[in-house]
């Protein structure tokens, strides 16, 4: 270990860090940890991008990432919420775990909450982008899409008015996103895989997306490429903190000591994160996805906001993702959560062959109940949080390793940080 700083203010820069997750924020975070010079050993359950980080939609959208909690979501009601074809559903079974985070959750689901929490998502938003593109720059073989079309379609202009409200706060909170409103004629112009159903569209511009269990696993390849350890199918029970270093403790035993500890494990990130001082509940938001053949695959991703539905192209097929389902992270999928999205988008897409799926799949979002992520320093200074980004975990991954890698190497938390707090 090094030491850096002035007197009074010595920081101990560490040597070697392991990495607990290789999904995208465990990843990026080890290999901005690189860029430092540091050593990185990467640990995962099963493998890279086995969780969240593998089937969703992939998209780049710093000018869509915003809280969860939004007062949209109150309105929902709770038969809506109970039933399985609910875009938001949870089980009537629902533990006490889970009941504690949704009551959190709807204090956090008013207006005024809504626009604090954007606000301080809007530093990192800004730096999202330029993330993806230090590691293209730096020689990571791994592509991002411009979106040459981006379209929010709805049935209705009545539809249409609630993300154009929202785009306002959005604006107002400090954050640009370019758009126009568009009829749905001329969205079907842009997007021929339209159906007649779309009567009303909000086209954006400026956004990415990518195909993103290829590039977390490209960018995994770098992470080797440059001497970092990947190791698979290691569950981490425990971490040890004491004097000589952080071990790991695991099922074969416990591990030599790092220098520190970052824990990026998604949905399971309070399991070892408790005992250091967090206390905020990550709950597992599931996700949906599959993908289905096209005649004609859309130039970019496509919206449809009422439905919760969102489709991205991926080579010769489209990924159709959707479904916010509150419950344990490694619960089966459920098919009729498949089915309710294949009945929500069967409408709006056209030559959509929605009964020749492939790739069906479900991964656990990390939500938080203020819809902010978990970054930083613990009650230890040598452990670590890097997680909780629920729907954005893609979007703001690279943004977080890199800002978090500055945090452990230099001591200091930057701006972009601070609201995300691991003991708030």
């Amino acid at each position: 270990m090094t030491t850096t700083g002035s007197a009074g203010s010595n920081h101990i820069v560490p040597d070697r860090v392991a990495v607990v997750g290789a999904g995208m924020v465990g990843l990026a975070t080890a290999w901005f940890l690189q860029e430092a010079g540091v050593e990185v050993t990467v640990l995962d359950r099963e493998g890279v991008a086995a969780g969240a980080s593998w089937g969703n939609a992939g998209w780049l959208t710093p000018g869509l990432a915003t809280p969860l909690p939004e007062p949209a979501v109150l309105k929902y009601g709770v038969r809506a919420v109970l039933s399985p074809a609910s875009p938001v559903y949870v089980p009537p079974t629902a533990s006490p775990r889970l009941l504690k985070f949704l009551t959190r959750f709807a204090r956090n689901s008013t207006a005024g909450r809504w626009k604090t929490a954007m606000e301080s998502l809007v530093p990192i938003n800004r730096q999202s982008l330029r993330a993806f593109d230090f590691l293209a720059d730096a020689g990571v073989q791994a592509q991002t899409y411009e979106a040459k079309s981006f379209l929010a379609a709805y049935r209705t202009v009545e539809e249409r008015k609630v993300l154009l409200e929202e785009i306002e706060q959005i604006h107002a909170a400090g954050q640009g996103i370019e758009f126009e409103a568009i009829s749905g004629d001329d969205a079907r112009e842009i997007e021929p895989s339209l159906s007649d159903a779309i009567g009303a569209a909000i086209r954006l511009h400026g956004q990415r997306f990518i195909n993103p269990g290829e590039y977390v696993n490209q960018l995994a390849d770098s992470v080797i490429a440059r001497g970092g350890q990947i190791i698979s199918g290691v569950v981490v029970k425990d971490i040890v903190d004491e004097i000589r270093g952080v071990r790991l403790v695991t099922a074969d035993g416990e591990t030599d000591p790092f220098d520190a500890v970052v824990m990026a494990t998604g949905a399971w990130l309070g399991d070892l994160a408790r005992q250091f001082g967090v206390r905020t509940v990550v709950q597992a938001g599931r996700g949906y996805s599959f993908s289905v053949p096209m005649a004609h695959v859309p130039a970019g991703p496509v919206y449809f906001p009422a439905q919760r539905i969102a489709c991205t192209p991926l080579g010769d097929r489209l990924r159709v993702a959707g479904m916010m389902e509150f419950r344990k992270p490694d619960a089966k999928l459920d098919p009729r959560r498949i089915d309710a999205i294949v009945d929500a988008a069967r409408p709006l897409l056209r030559d959509a062959d929605l009964d020749a799926r492939t790739f069906e799949w479900v991964g656990p979002r990390p939500c938080t109940p203020d819809g902010l992520p978990l970054i930083g320093a613990t009650s230890s200074p040598r452990v670590f949080a890097a997680g909780g980004h629920g729907m954005w975990g893609i979007t703001l991954g690279p943004a977080t390793g890199q800002l978090l890698a500055e945090t452990i190497t230099t001591g200091r938390t930057p701006e972009e940080l601070r609201p995300f707090n691991p003991l708030r």
